[in-house]
């Protein structure tokens, strides 16, 4: 997502701790979303079948957050290279540690592909070094240990960290030093291209939830919706203007969780009409949220606590579940499960996967970002 981690702001400035509740809400959504993924037949029957428009979501907070951090910072000094060091910092030690994690699930699973075929113990070494430093893998070739086409078949989420990265680079090199007329055209063209992508059906079932793969049309779908979302979320920061409303938190949490949530539309069957659901979604409604999002704040300390949690989990929760969550599909394929009869079990495991995500935000990935922080950053 993504994606989905905010950039460091400065100091001086203050925090939109709406945002980062938000940003709370929709990784913890996902792990619902892929926990009904195990039990759906086909892209229209998942129960919770728009969950992969937080990922759209992430890149719009990030592009509005790294934006409102960083464009103020490149005529006092900042340089390519220093900005995306921080951004390494920031997102790469949960991406070692998810890819390793992936990899222990992975060889705990069996190491097979999910039709049961053996994989070689050197091809699942290679998939980890490519995770490692998040270089994607071609369906087919051997280091796509899986055999369902994911550019990072030992933690699948990976694959939003990789455009994050893109849109970063993007940002250091030219995005920030684009006139608003400029930001305007990569909006509209990318916008049309990821329109494209849903209602000329590229994905194969009229709808967004592209990138994940380097298979088809799959780079393509992914580079267009972190080129729009972002450069959506980089444009509201430039002359950006509250507006008072009140409840804002809930109000959009209330529209992402129902924009996720919402059934496949047009029946069982594929249909242009969820292609049409997505686009709307996706150019308008998300943007509109963030921006209701930033307009808003919190009125007392308890719910300024419930926010800054909700966001400093929101990374850790999305970088790290999906490994669980292949050990759970195989467990509920295996026996033939309902959602109905392990239902339960998804319980223990979201508190598990919180749990965990908490214990390696606060041993690990917040230790060692102090530590390179003060290494490479302070000087």
């Amino acid at each position: 997502m993504s994606s989905i981690s905010s950039a460091a702001v400065s100091a001086a400035k203050p925090r939109y701790e709406l945002l980062d509740g938000l940003r709370g809400v929709a990784a913890v959504l996902v792990i619902w979303y892929h926990f009904f993924e195990g039990f759906a037949t086909s892209p229209t029957d998942q129960m919770m079948n728009h969950g992969y428009l937080a990922v759209d979501f992430f890149y719009v907070l990030s592009g509005f957050v790294i934006g409102y951090a960083y464009d103020g910072r490149w005529a006092k000094g900042m340089t390519t290279g220093r900005f995306m060091l921080r951004r390494i910092i920031r997102l790469q030690p949960m991406v070692i540690f998810s890819v390793i994690f992936g990899f222990i699930c992975y060889l705990i699973q069996g190491s097979v592909h999910w039709d049961g075929t053996p994989v070689p113990f050197h091809h699942v070494l290679m998939a980890l070094v490519l995770g490692l430093v998040l270089i994607p893998v071609y369906p087919g070739c051997p280091a796509e240990v899986r055999g369902n086409g994911e550019m990072f078949p030992l933690n699948g989420p990976c694959w939003s960290l990789f455009f994050e990265y893109i849109a970063s680079f993007l940002y250091a090199i030219v995005l920030h030093r684009l006139s608003k007329r400029a930001l305007w055209w990569i909006i509209i063209l990318s916008g049309l291209g990821l329109a494209s992508c849903a209602v000329f059906n590229l994905s194969g079932a009229y709808h967004i939830g592209m990138g994940w793969s380097m298979g088809d049309w799959g780079f393509f779908g992914g580079l267009c919706r972190v080129t729009f979302s972002f450069t959506v979320g980089l444009l509201m920061t430039r002359d950006f203007r509250k507006i008072n409303v009140r409840g804002a938190f809930w109000i959009c949490s209330a529209v992402i969780a129902v924009l996720m949530a919402c059934p496949y539309v047009g029946g069982p069957e594929a249909s242009v009409l969820n292609g049409i659901y997505d686009s709307v979604a996706t150019l308008f409604i998300f943007p509109a949220v963030v921006y209701l999002g930033a307009c808003g704040m919190t009125t007392d300390a308890f719910s300024g606590r419930v926010c800054e949690f909700l966001g400093n989990l929101s990374y850790p929760v999305y970088i790290i579940h999906y490994p669980i969550m292949y050990l759970f599909y195989a467990w509920v394929w295996a026996h033939g499960y309902t959602f109905g009869e392990v239902w339960y079990v998804c319980a223990v495991l979201f508190v598990v996967i919180i749990t965990l995500a908490w214990t390696v935000m606060r041993f690990y990935d917040e230790p060692v970002r102090r530590l390179l922080s003060a290494r490479w950053l302070k000087k």
